[in-house]
């Protein structure tokens, strides 16, 4: 088998940058190590930035997005007594918009059977091969058969645990991280939302967040230590808990009722330098974590399909290299200013341990002055809507 470009990882920055490839003539086949439907059950973030948007509509597949999703001018900042809103519109000109990546996901699989864009599902032991040559393979096994697939470029869009990035000499990369003390309690609920927006809490007793998918689901985080077990969180616990954090006015409008879904996601910011390897190339996870405070998970992936498919169809179409050249020093100078604001957020609406007292007058100072002053207000909402590209 043979193709331009092979990517891995099925999930929305595969699929994404395989519709912008395949649409301009590239062929592409993208390998998935799981299940299409389990790739459809991940439960992940939902505000989708401009640049997402946008590349959605860019690949007409943003109708249902415009119907169903939840256009948002401005999110609020609150800590425990009041509601700090950070109004989008007026002091960016931009919104963003709420849908569940879940939903992007479908969309992106929906229309790739539809449009032809070629996706294995369910392949087992992918490896890399001679990535620093111009005839890189990748083998794999599906049904029982070994395969091997030679292309021009690989695309590493596998997640923070797939073979991309392995497949990188550890002398030919540097990994930054840091893991946060603390994870997400996360309960999900078809009940309505408390608030019209997104509402990010400070506490004593630590973070909280009232999100949703729709209005008439809604999603809740509450901060907890790694230690903690679901079983140890019962519904009302949670319910009880967030009516503290949210504050009196969030909670005097909470409706509560069963989860559908609870999960405990632990908390890291990590990059991987440099973005590119010889003809691989990573996207997405595989080359960036960044703690869901920001909402920027997909929405980095979105720019490095971005970046990348610009480069890739450059290369293609005119034989230019510039753009794959420097697609790595592009992608990472976004990626690191997404990780500051996202790491700035967390840093600011979190309890620490080792903190103290002090660390905790100064995120009530931060915030006072936030409340207070335009220009601050407008720095968050330039990052919350998205960098430009």
């Amino acid at each position: 088998m043979k193709t331009d470009v092979v990517i891995v990882g099925a999930g929305p920055a595969g699929l994404m940058l395989g519709h912008l490839l395949h649409r301009a003539g590239i062929s592409v086949v993208i390998l998935e190590n799981k299940s299409a439907d389990y790739v459809l059950s991940r439960i992940r973030a939902g505000v989708l930035e401009k640049v997402t948007i946008d590349l959605l509509d860019e690949l007409d597949l943003g109708a249902r997005m415009h119907k169903e999703g939840l256009a948002h001018k401005g999110f609020f900042l609150a800590d425990g007594d009041r509601l700090i809103h950070i109004d989008l519109q007026a002091l960016t000109g931009h919104a963003v918009m709420v849908y569940g990546q879940t939903e992007v996901t479908r969309d992106l699989m929906d229309a790739a059977a539809s449009r032809g864009l070629e996706v294995i599902y369910e392949v087992e032991n992918v490896a890399l091969h001679d990535i620093e040559s111009d005839a890189p393979h990748v083998t794999f096994r599906k049904d029982g058969a070994d395969h091997r697939l030679d292309a021009r470029f690989i695309a590493g869009c596998d997640g923070f645990h797939g073979p991309s990035r392995q497949a990188i000499p550890d002398s030919a990369g540097k990994a930054y991280e840091k893991i946060y003390p603390f994870g997400w309690l996360g309960i999900l609920a078809d009940v309505p939302p408390c608030a019209d927006e997104l509402i990010y809490a400070t506490h004593d007793r630590g973070f909280a967040l009232a999100s949703m998918r729709s209005m008439t689901r809604s999603r809740y985080y509450v901060q907890v230590d790694l230690s903690e077990r679901l079983e140890d969180w019962p519904d009302e616990r949670i319910w009880d808990e967030l009516r503290l954090r949210l504050g009196p006015e969030a909670s005097e409008r909470m409706t509560t009722g069963p989860s559908i879904e609870k999960s405990i996601a632990p908390l890291r910011s990590f990059v991987f330098e440099p973005m590119r390897h010889g003809n691989l190339f990573l996207a997405g996870d595989a080359a960036h974590i960044v703690p869901p405070t920001g909402a920027k998970g997909l929405n980095l992936a979105s720019s490095d399909v971005a970046y990348l498919s610009r480069a890739l169809i450059r290369f293609f179409k005119d034989g230019r290299r510039d753009g794959i050249d420097t697609y790595s020093q592009t992608a990472l100078a976004r990626v690191w200013k997404s990780e500051r604001f996202s790491w700035s957020l967390t840093m600011l609406m979190h309890r620490f341990p080792e903190g103290g007292d002090f660390g905790r007058r100064m995120q009530i100072a931060e915030l006072e002055y936030i409340a207070g002053s335009t220009a601050a207000r407008t720095v968050i909402a330039e990052n919350y809507v998205g960098l430009p590209l």
